[in-house]
């Protein structure tokens, strides 16, 4: 898959990702309710953030990043959940199953910037990675 093809499937999986993120921020239940909803927003704006970062970053290189649901739904690998209440400890463990996933496909598309010499994609995404990995590190906290 080339760097532009992975950097779609990351623009596809942010927006997924912020609709699935709102889904668990409005759904979350339980004794830890007010720190998983802030902390679920935290996230989806920086979601967001990325989502337009990356877009932007194809749209520098000549190409055309993808920009329908449809086209998100077809590229995606992060999954869609069905609203229903969602005890802190469901949220936790989807979110944190969804940060490595997106956390090994930063670093798929690191290694493609740094061999195509894309300093920039490559700064950015190193920056991604370390988001992720300090995110992972309040989730395992959290969770125990």
């Amino acid at each position: 898959m080339s760097k532009t093809d992975l950097m779609n499937k990351y623009v596809a999986n942010c927006a997924v990702l912020n609709v699935k993120l709102h889904n668990l921020h409005w759904n979350v239940i339980g004794q830890q309710f007010m720190a998983i909803h802030k902390f679920t927003e935290e996230l989806y704006d920086d979601f967001f953030e990325k989502f337009d970062d990356v877009a932007e970053k194809i749209k520098m290189t000549g190409e055309m990043p993808v920009s329908t649901i449809k086209e998100y739904m077809s590229l995606a690998s992060i999954e869609e959940v069905s609203p229903k209440d969602f005890s802190t400890q469901e949220v936790l463990s989807i979110v944190k199953s969804n940060l490595e996933h997106m956390r090994e496909l930063a670093m798929e598309i690191r290694e493609a910037a740094d061999k195509a010499d894309d300093f920039g994609a490559v700064a950015m995404f190193e920056d991604h990675v370390s988001g992720y990995d300090k995110n992972l590190w309040f989730i395992s906290v959290m969770l125990k």
